[in-house]
């Protein structure tokens, strides 16, 4: 029986080493750097009038920082918002929202209250931190599940003699492996993002970035015996130098795009009504 992978993150990993989060803090921040470097003065002085002297970097990783909060909105209702669940085979236009809400949900939600003039600023914040937060996740392809794997979280690997699973790698194995602080990461990455690609990139539909997502999803399973990339505790499948030569390019282009992405969807957002 398919399993949502809201349903599935809220049960206890097998192997996790970290909770599953989208690209992990330093990915989050050079999601929000670039954003931060490429959005409007329009944008940057609605942001500054909700969030003070707070950046985008350090608002990017708010929602998975609390996580541990006792209050009954993130234990009870939060954990769905960081994932869709999309099963191979199908197409964005038949995603079903499970009853708690998944990451569209939730970013139509907060974009309703940023664009809301009732809100209080305090809401304000919490809905930006989200949207900065969402729109990453909605680019880490693990995060939209196929409903089978808990986005990757049962698929067992051993990564350079570590035994851990395939969503803990792309959340921040292959990131960590640079050893560049975020604020470095998106400066490498910005010089590599010419005009061409801010135009080609400039998408504020969040359907798309799903899309993407779900194409390269189903790519990037490592091949193992008659069952694609189901490594186990007893078996776990072996990657390594090959699997992140390969796939660090895309790792590289989903933080850029979801970089650009976020710039595109603020300004929108923040646009005169």
């Amino acid at each position: 029986m398919i399993r949502t992978i809201a349903t599935a993150f809220a049960a206890a990993g097998l192997i996790a080493t970290t909770p599953a989060q989208a690209w992990g803090p330093i990915g989050h921040r050079v999601t929000a750097e670039i954003a931060e470097d490429n959005v409007s003065g329009r944008t940057r002085a609605e942001i500054a009038e909700i969030l003070g002297t707070e950046g985008l970097p350090e608002a990017s990783t708010w929602p998975d920082e609390q996580r541990s909060n006792p209050a009954s909105f993130w234990q009870e209702s939060a954990g769905s918002y960081h994932y869709v669940t999309l099963p191979e085979g199908r197409g964005v236009e038949q995603l079903q929202h499970p009853p708690e809400g998944d990451a569209l949900t939730a970013l139509a939600s907060f974009t309703a209250t940023l664009r809301d003039d009732t809100a209080t600023r305090e809401e304000k914040a919490l809905a930006l931190r989200f949207v900065v937060h969402l729109v990453s996740d909605l680019h880490m392809p693990l995060h939209s599940g196929n409903g089978t794997d808990r986005g990757g979280n049962d698929v067992v690997v051993d990564w350079f003699d570590e035994k851990t699973n395939l969503h803990w790698v792309w959340d921040e194995g292959m990131i960590l492996r640079q050893q560049l602080s975020y604020s470095e990461y998106a400066d490498r990455l910005e010089r590599r993002i010419g005009p061409v690609q801010v135009l080609a990139w400039w998408d504020k539909t969040p359907t798309n970035w799903v899309a993407e997502s779900a194409t390269l999803r189903d790519r990037i399973y490592p091949e193992t015996g008659p069952e694609r990339g189901m490594g186990t505790q007893d078996s776990p499948v072996t990657i390594g130098y090959s699997y992140h030569w390969t796939w660090m390019p895309s790792v590289e282009q989903r933080l850029a795009q979801s970089g650009v992405r976020l710039a595109a969807y603020l300004d929108w957002v923040f646009a005169e009504q």
